[in-house]
């Protein structure tokens, strides 16, 4: 399996970890040096990213994402997503997502559009 391929698999877990809520299942996929910068948020290091997914896990009754196109390129991977909030509220979302040496996820940076 060819690098890119095995980092779309880990972007696809992660996107599965998020749906679930499992926190401690993205614990184990985060760098502890991972970034989270979204139109909202701005969090560095692993508790806190944790904390900034607890609060909008918490916030919301259920999260779905659908991948409409995946990129990857090196270290790093571009999902178009389509995300369905409490199975109604839908937006239309990009993430780019990069790995560490270690294949952790170290940056996540989510654009709306």
């Amino acid at each position: 399996m060819k690098k890119g391929e095995r980092n779309i698999e880990r972007c696809l877990k992660y996107f599965d970890f998020f749906c679930k809520k499992d926190l401690n299942s993205l614990e184990n996929i985060f760098s502890d040096e991972i970034i989270l910068r979204d139109w909202e948020i701005h969090e560095e290091g692993k508790s806190n990213v944790l904390l900034a997914n607890k609060r909008i896990f918490d916030s919301v009754e259920s999260i779905d994402s659908e991948p409409i196109n995946i990129y990857s390129e090196g270290n790093t991977v571009i999902a178009e997503l389509q995300i369905t909030i409490n199975n109604s509220i839908v937006e239309l979302i990009v993430d780019v997502i990069s790995f560490d040496d270690d294949k952790n996820i170290i940056n996540i940076r989510a654009y709306k559009g």
